[in-house]
């Protein structure tokens, strides 16, 4: 087996490109953005990427159909007030190594260049290490000129955050998309707590994302999640630390869960 393996089902001709990455992370935003903009946009699949640079499994389904984990890669054509085209990476995993994430990422942005791919969107958290209601967005840019776009977009720019750099597939696209591939890229980050999957800071990112390309999603399937998520958390919240039960709040009791 080859270390990077593309299993193409179609080839598309894709012209004045962007590419969105989103793959697993910090409360899986990223992931949870990207894979809701596919489902959004109706993007086809038209590329697996088996790596042994990604774990060694499958992930077997409820129905016990066993799968080896991979990334994808989908397509939209004509999108957005410029009629762009999407390339949207997402996947189960990330590199395990960095000397698999530096060539995972190198075999994206070679790809990028066979289909005109002009910038690039990264999606992933960043974890504030407590429960976050109001997610802010914040932004990285490989180009100076990018951030006034991005901040009347709502993107916040600070000099604390994110203070230990962008690790990871999210950090890699933008860092050597630019030096190496010439392409300029963008980073979002939804503030999460990073204790569970984020579905609110993933619409938080994916709302800033879509308004930067000129369309618009629905987002009740992510707000579904999210109250499921909020409701995860309240029950959390009751629980008494020193025995790990439920406390007496006086509400219902939220005990059992269905």
């Amino acid at each position: 087996m080859e270390d990077i393996v593309l299993k193409f089902k179609e080839r598309p001709k894709l012209e004045n490109t962007v590419l969105i990455e989103g793959l697993p992370g910090v409360g899986n935003v990223g992931k949870l953005a990207a894979e809701h903009l596919i489902d959004e946009i109706d993007a086809e699949l038209f590329c697996e990427i088996y790596s042994i640079y990604l774990p060694p499994q499958v992930l077997v389904s409820e129905e016990g159909l066993a799968e080896l984990v991979n990334n994808e890669l989908y397509y939209k054509k004509d999108v957005g007030k410029d009629n762009i085209d999407l390339l949207i990476l997402t996947g189960d995993y990330q590199g395990m190594t960095p000397q698999g994430q530096y060539q995972l990422t190198d075999k994206i942005l070679s790809m990028s260049e066979d289909h005109d791919v002009k910038k690039i969107f990264s999606l992933g958290g960043y974890g504030q290490g407590e429960m976050v209601e109001k997610p802010d967005v914040l932004g990285a840019v490989t180009d100076e000129e990018l951030i006034d776009e991005m901040e009347e977009l709502g993107v916040v720019f600070s000099e604390e955050h994110p203070s230990s750099g962008i690790v990871g597939a999210s950090g890699l696209l933008l860092g050597m998309g630019k030096r190496l591939y010439n392409i300029n890229g963008i980073c979002l980050m939804g503030e999460t707590s990073g204790y569970f999957v984020d579905p609110g800071a993933a619409r938080a990112v994916l709302k800033i994302l879509v308004k930067s390309l000129g369309f618009e999603v629905e987002y009740d399937k992510l707000d579904d999640k999210a109250k499921e998520v909020e409701s995860l958390t309240t029950k959390l919240k009751e629980m008494d630390p020193s025995t790990g039960m439920q406390q007496d709040t006086g509400k219902e009791d939220l005990s059992y869960i269905g």
